[in-house]
């Protein structure tokens, strides 16, 4: 099931959350003026038909699927981590720069300064994976769900294996109480990550949930 058609439960369960703050003006973030023309780019449609999958065997590839036969957790870190470093190589040191000043406001609470230079990176950047995600985080933690699920749907059109925005998506599929789909979210990120902890815990309590039991 697409992720838009969550975006239709979202109205029926918001009264029942606390009330999204409203989206706030955009603002320059720092170091956009130093980009090169090369580096701009526009915000893409909200719609991700037609975007390209990655190469085959590349060596993301492989980290996959060592990932996914991971013998304990302590190699899967090791492994997701690798995953990681090369998702967080962005290709443009005015996007590093951004990313790494999102992540001290995230880190520092300045949610709405985080959303600012995300916003940025995905303009100079839109087919940057990682950017997405962190905005879907930036947004998520305003408490503003709806555009939170599409800027997951974005990250999962542009990574399909990224366990993170299933992550992301289990748990405001969880918090709409739409059990059966955070359920699957869940179980999708440790088919490829066995190693998230939080993630395992998040199908222990929903398949207790489905048994009868209190979650």
């Amino acid at each position: 099931m697409r992720i838009f058609v969550l975006l239709g439960f979202l109205f029926v369960w918001l009264p029942a959350l606390e009330a999204a703050p409203p989206a706030l003006p955009s603002q320059l973030g720092p170091g956009e003026e130093e980009a090169s023309p090369d580096d701009l780019g526009t915000l893409p449609d909200e719609s991700v038909e037609g975007v390209e999958a990655p190469p085959e065997d590349t060596p993301l590839d492989v980290l996959f699927r060592n990932l996914a036969a991971a013998p304990d957790d302590e190699t899967a870190r090791r492994i997701a981590r690798k995953i990681q470093i090369l998702w967080l190589q962005s290709g443009s040191d005015t996007v590093d720069l951004l990313m790494e000043r999102a992540a001290s406001a995230l880190k520092a609470g300045n949610h709405p300064l985080a959303l600012d230079l995300l916003d940025t990176v995905v303009s100079l950047r839109p087919d940057y994976t990682e950017g997405w995600n962190r905005r879907a985080t930036a947004h998520y933690l305003l408490q503003d769900y709806g555009r939170s699920l599409v800027d997951i749907e974005r990250v999962l059109a542009l990574e399909p294996r990224h366990w993170g925005a299933l992550s992301g998506l289990g748990i405001i599929q969880r918090q709409l109480d739409e059990r059966a789909a955070a359920l699957q979210s869940f179980r999708r990120a440790l088919e490829i990550n066995p190693g998230l902890d939080t993630a395992r815990k998040a199908v222990e309590a929903l398949e207790k949930a489905e048994q009868g039991a209190p979650i």
